[in-house]
């Protein structure tokens, strides 16, 4: 069984090392992207609604259907469908670069409707009381609001990153490389079992690794 593990890592090590940085490469940049313009969208759904700070009935509906339409899509469609676009903000459709865009439109709204969901579970009645005291709104937002979601804003990004690592094995398609990439190219379409095995064995590690993590930090944030 060892001398089998050795001429595996012999043989395929150095591509799934490759295939793997690639996908974080992929998962890191995006969920970076991602967050800075969801997290503020998800706050902006939050202060428009009905009954808040600053509601806009038009503004919040507006938000509501572009996020909905967008989270609609399947990201194998979206990846085809928005190439143009891709190729007009970072210059090509193909490698990680070209794959880029599309999991960050595919995941922006995600994120949003997670962080909306995160900020709506804090007590409304804190909020009206930091209100009543004229805290300005900016520091209710994030002393508050933010602070008190923090754990359930932590669950809901990873639960994002472990989609986002769902997304990126299609970014072969458009030749992104990564770990979806390695496992369909050889191990589904060269027949190479062993490297099918391989390489969802280390993705279920990878994600069972965040969720972890994400549980841990999550309930630490709660003790605070």
């Amino acid at each position: 069984m060892f001398e089998s593990l050795r001429q595996f890592l012999e043989d395929w090590g150095g591509s799934i090392w490759e295939a793997t940085i690639q996908t974080f490469q992929m998962v890191s940049i995006s969920l970076l992207i991602s967050i800075l313009l969801g997290l503020p969208l998800g706050i902006l759904l939050v202060l428009t609604r009905p009954r808040r700070t600053y509601a806009n009935p038009v503004l919040y509906q507006s938000l509501n259907a572009l996020i909905n339409v967008i989270r609609s899509l399947p990201f194998i469609i979206l990846l085809f469908f928005i190439l143009p676009f891709t190729k007009w903000v970072v210059g090509t459709t193909i490698g990680v670069q070209g794959v880029i865009v599309p999991l960050v439109v595919y995941t922006a709204p995600y994120i949003a409707r997670l962080m909306e969901t995160s900020l709506l579970e804090v007590d409304r009645g804190v909020i009206e009381a930091y209100e009543a005291m004229g805290i300005p709104t900016r520091s209710i937002i994030w002393h508050v609001m933010v602070r008190e979601a923090r754990p359930s804003i932590i669950l809901g990004l990873t639960i994002a990153t472990i989609t986002l690592i769902g997304a990126t094995a299609m970014a072969g398609l458009v030749g992104g490389g990564g770990l979806g990439d390695l496992a369909y190219r050889f191990g589904f379409q060269r027949y190479e079992p062993q490297v099918m095995y391989g390489t969802v064995l280390l993705l279920i590690l990878i994600v069972q690794g965040l969720q972890s993590l994400g549980n841990l930090l999550s309930a630490r944030l709660k003790k605070d």
